[in-house]
């Protein structure tokens, strides 16, 4: 069968987000914990290869480390869960006076929460799983340089990064409402999400991941951090949330909300408002 032409994408964008708003607490609490482990799952992928790629250039290691990334978009949509970043597309409804505001926020902050608890949850089982000492700890010096990097971008650069980010994940989400085939939806997601993870750009629940994780080597693992001689001292809980999540975030929903929702509601939607 043919896939799904843009304004059927949007009709079924449109009474996807009326679905996600509408459900009840402690299914969406659930199926958002478990999107923040699949991104998690997806960020220790990505930061495994992240330690094997030094010798490759540039723009091959990234490439490599984006599609590997991939993993974690792919069991959210095809496995299941509720995703803070995709559930920006829930503006669409929003838009189209299907939800209220409130049923927009709830849905938000719910997913959000869950989304940081799974996320935060595998942090600690890779962690325990002693993971980062992989191939001569060069896995967990990878993570300590992934998070470093993380948490000394400006606010204006962890912004633009953000919004970057989030308009190439709603695409790969809006991509997979075309698709007829659990194959068709992870052909549309490998190319969006390995562009944004390729040009380093920032995603607010996988950085869920990637910064608790190398606070949990830097706390509880001194003498691994001592023979990495890496400077972790702007490595904190306080630079992770002020510096990172809180710009990411913010950047995320602007680049999910207005340049891809808003978008495709104005020109598909927006005339069949009820």
């Amino acid at each position: 069968m043919d896939a799904l032409l843009p304004h059927e994408m949007a009709a079924k964008a449109e009474a996807t987000g009326v679905r996600k708003a509408a459900l009840p607490f402690l299914a969406l609490f659930a199926l958002s914990i478990l999107a923040g482990a699949f991104i998690g799952l997806g960020a220790m992928f990505a930061t495994t290869t992240a330690a094997a790629t030094s010798s490759l250039p540039y723009g091959v290691a990234r490439l490599l480390i984006g599609f590997v990334f991939c993993l974690g978009l792919i069991l959210v949509v095809v496995g299941g869960a509720e995703l803070f970043t995709g559930n920006n597309l829930i503006v669409m409804a929003w838009a189209s006076r299907k939800i209220s505001t409130l049923s927009l926020l709830r849905n938000w902050l719910i997913v959000y929460v869950g989304n940081f608890l799974g996320s935060l949850g595998t942090a600690m089982l890779v962690f325990l799983g002693k993971q980062y000492i992989n191939g001569n700890g060069s896995v967990g010096e990878a993570a300590l340089k992934i998070a470093i990097g993380k948490v000394n971008l400006v606010f204006v650069q962890a912004l633009a990064l953000g919004i970057l980010c989030n308009a190439l994940v709603c695409l790969a989400i809006w991509l997979t409402y075309s698709a007829r085939s659990v194959s068709d939806k992870i052909l549309a997601i490998l190319f969006p999400i390995s562009a944004f993870v390729a040009a380093s750009f920032e995603h607010s629940v996988a950085n869920m991941y990637f910064i608790p994780y190398a606070l949990f080597i830097k706390a509880f693992d001194p003498a691994f951090v001592g023979a990495k001689a890496i400077d972790l001292s702007s490595l904190t809980w306080g630079s992770f949330f002020i510096n990172n999540l809180l710009p990411v975030t913010l950047g995320n929903i602007i680049g999910g909300s207005m340049l891809v929702a808003a978008m495709y509601w104005v020109i598909y939607l927006r005339n069949h408002r009820s």
